[in-house]
């Protein structure tokens, strides 16, 4: 009997020690008197939209192509002085000169390995150039 309750006794130490706010069981709880409630979101009214007309086209959908611009490039962009002052400068392209340059009977220069060469030379003064043919 004796031993019964002193198990007893023990598990209820334990138990209300779990209570207080410093011991073995010591947790961290939430203040329930600091929250406080959110107030509602409201949408204020937008005066300036109007109805959509029957049979006419949604504002929001120009194309699967103008939509994909649109979301890649953000929209058309007011060109800048430098950009605008560049492009007055090159003038008007030839109206077909994108269905000839990647025509077969285009003149090309194929510079290859010697022009990359050149490009890619470390810059010097010139001093200590020297040249050499492939033989």
């Amino acid at each position: 009997m004796r031993k019964s309750i002193i198990g007893i006794s023990l598990v209820s130490l334990v138990g209300l020690s779990a209570c207080g706010s410093s011991g073995l069981f010591d947790r961290d709880r939430p203040d329930e008197f600091a929250v406080s409630r959110q107030a509602p979101l409201v949408i204020p009214p937008d005066f300036a939209l109007t109805p959509p007309q029957p049979g006419q086209p949604r504002p929001q959908t120009g194309g699967v192509q103008q939509q994909t611009l649109e979301a890649m490039f953000g929209g058309s962009q007011a060109r800048s002085v430098t950009e605008s002052a560049i492009v007055g400068q090159a003038g008007d392209a030839d109206a077909g000169i994108r269905s000839s340059v990647g025509d077969a009977g285009t003149f090309t220069v194929d510079k290859g390995s010697v022009t990359r060469d050149i490009i890619a030379a470390p810059e010097g003064d010139g001093q200590a150039a020297q040249a050499a043919t492939p033989e």
